[in-house]
């Protein structure tokens, strides 16, 4: 139970003065571009669900 806190303590404290502005923009630049390729996957399934594709 003692290495549980101390690793969460650990993690909380190396995230907590994430200040780099850089990486900040980083993350929510990787957030919506992931967002985005769901999507579209999301947009190709269902046009080739109505479109009646065959599926072999």
């Amino acid at each position: 139970m003692a290495k549980t806190l101390l690793i969460k303590r650990v993690y909380s404290e190396a995230f907590k003065n994430l200040g780099n502005h850089i990486i900040k923009n980083g993350f929510k630049i990787y957030f919506w571009v992931c967002t985005l390729l769901f999507v579209m996957v999301l947009y190709a399934f269902t046009d080739r669900l109505m479109n009646g594709f065959i599926w072999d």
